[in-house]
């Protein structure tokens, strides 16, 4: 109890400020309309206790990158703009327009991800799709492969794809192209005859952690190294796992340009990102 008053008080401090200390700039436009609605939104980014997705987390960081691209704003969590821009986003799905976060707005925010997978529909369907014919399969390079690969196989119109997306982020970001380790690949195309042996063998086909019927069959989805915690996996779910690789540079870029290059996300792996279509240099959610 005393660690969460302390950090509920830090964190009111350091939202305050930066919220209240000016109403100047893009993302303070608006602020005698939407300032109070930045605050508790810079509040409930650190403090909210909620379970979006089974387990217990602390605040909304972890989803601040895909729900910014989806509101069209750069701005952060406790400016006014974020609430405004917020504000329009519930109001066009049907919601009360506060500007606040919450839960109910998340749910909706997934739902429309979700909708972007063509995979996650079929499944709604109650459709489990074939994989691709072998030969429309080809190799990853070396270079590609992340040491903790499954495989290195994946669709080839994906492949160039995936090969034309990691070299605009390597041009773009200093943080990526000083990394050879980023954005490497360590799950592509999986055989589901192979797949399902390794669900009985592991027991931990429950639908969240892996799925009976995974997108990795279609030879569409790939988990991209995005960095991890000291001791933890590529692919760790804990929250703390999932929020360090979501303030990285890697995650922040394909989370605002994946899109461009036909790819959109999986919200809850960090990692996880699926071809979807061709690509578009003026593609926005």
């Amino acid at each position: 109890m005393l660690r969460r008053l302390l950090a509920f008080l830090t964190f009111w401090l350091v939202a305050a400020s930066a919220v209240g200390a000016r109403a100047a700039g893009p993302c303070h436009t608006n602020a005698d309309l939407w300032r109070d609605q930045g605050l508790s939104n810079a509040i409930s980014y650190y403090s909210l206790e909620w379970a979006p997705f089974g387990a217990v987390e602390w605040g909304w960081e972890t989803y601040l990158p895909l729900i910014q691209q989806e509101i069209h704003t750069r701005c952060g969590p406790g400016t006014p703009v974020f609430a405004s821009q917020l504000a329009g986003f519930q109001q066009t799905h049907g919601l009360a327009p506060t500007g606040l976060f919450d839960s109910a707005t998340f749910q909706v925010f997934k739902g429309v991800w979700q909708e972007r997978r063509p995979f996650v529909m079929a499944r709604l369907r109650q459709e489990c799709p074939d994989p691709p014919p072998i030969n429309q399969l080809g190799y990853l390079v070396v270079s590609e492969e992340h040491a903790d690969r499954l495989t290195r196989l994946l669709r080839r119109d994906v492949l160039d794809a995936y090969r034309r997306m990691a070299a605009a982020a390597r041009a773009e970001v200093p943080e990526i192209a000083s990394d050879p380790e980023l954005l490497q690949i360590f799950s592509g195309f999986r055989d589901p005859e192979a797949d399902a042996a390794r669900c009985a063998q592991q027991g931990n086909c429950d639908g969240l952690r892996r799925a009976v019927c995974s997108a990795h069959r279609t030879g569409t989805a790939v988990d991209l190294y995005v960095g991890r915690l000291p001791g933890l996996g590529v692919d760790s779910t804990v929250p703390a796992s999932r929020q360090a690789m979501s303030r990285g540079a890697t995650y922040r870029w394909l989370a605002a340009n994946a899109g461009r290059f036909g790819f959109v996300p999986y919200v809850y792996e960090p990692w996880h990102w699926e071809y979807v279509r061709p690509w578009d240099p003026s593609f926005a959610p």
